[in-house]
């Protein structure tokens, strides 16, 4: 029981890499455990796109950087601010050695005529993607290597999902770096107290 504790507590959002390229044996592991996250009606809307190849790599960094420079530009953001956003951006997709690109699905999801059940559904879908996600997270460290969970491509999606060919029910929700780290980080959290209320 400890051991799980000590990798729930353990994982952090690692954003710098080396350059060794991480086997895909090792993302295939990660991908499962995902897919053995809990989902509503046990209907699994979660998709992957795995992203090794450097150039396709520097191709989405550079489109989804286009589309961050027009959305701060149109926001009147500083010129350097605009800069220094894209760039870091760029870096953190581009040097990655692997990518995982999130998305979901609604094709197996239950319809409705209703607006507030249909919200509710895709809701559904949301969090059960999100929960696929952790799971991605916590086996990346377990294998010995960093991740970070990036939501860009909720900003972007139709960049994302051009750039990547997706079939055209795949909704990107977040993009996942993965890398063997090249940096230690800390984190803290806010006292339990202040986020549970007991009744």
């Amino acid at each position: 029981m400890t051991e799980i504790y000590d990798v729930l507590l353990g994982r952090r959002s690692i954003r710098r890499y080396t350059d060794q390229a991480v086997p895909r044996e090792a993302l295939e592991r990660m991908l499962n455990a995902a897919t053995w996250s809990p989902s509503a009606h046990n209907r699994q809307p979660w998709r992957f796109a795995v992203v090794t190849d450097a150039k396709q790599r520097h191709s989405l960094a550079q489109a989804m950087g286009t589309r961050l420079r027009a959305d701060l530009t149109a926001d009147n953001a500083p010129a350097e601010v605009i800069e220094k956003d894209v760039s870091r951006s760029y870096q953190r997709i581009s040097k990655a050695p692997a990518l995982i690109v999130v998305s979901l699905s609604m094709i197996d999801m239950d319809s409705y005529p209703d607006d507030r059940r249909t919200r509710n559904e895709y809701l559904m879908a949301v969090q059960s993607t999100a929960l696929a996600i952790q799971n991605l997270l916590l086996a990346a460290y377990v294998e010995g290597l960093g991740a970070c969970w990036m939501c860009a491509p909720l900003f972007c999606p139709d960049v994302v999902a051009a750039e990547l060919d997706l079939p055209a029910d795949w909704q990107p929700q977040a993009l996942i770096t993965v890398g063997y780290p090249a940096e230690a980080k800390q984190s803290a959290r806010q006292p339990l107290e202040s986020r549970v209320l007991w009744r």
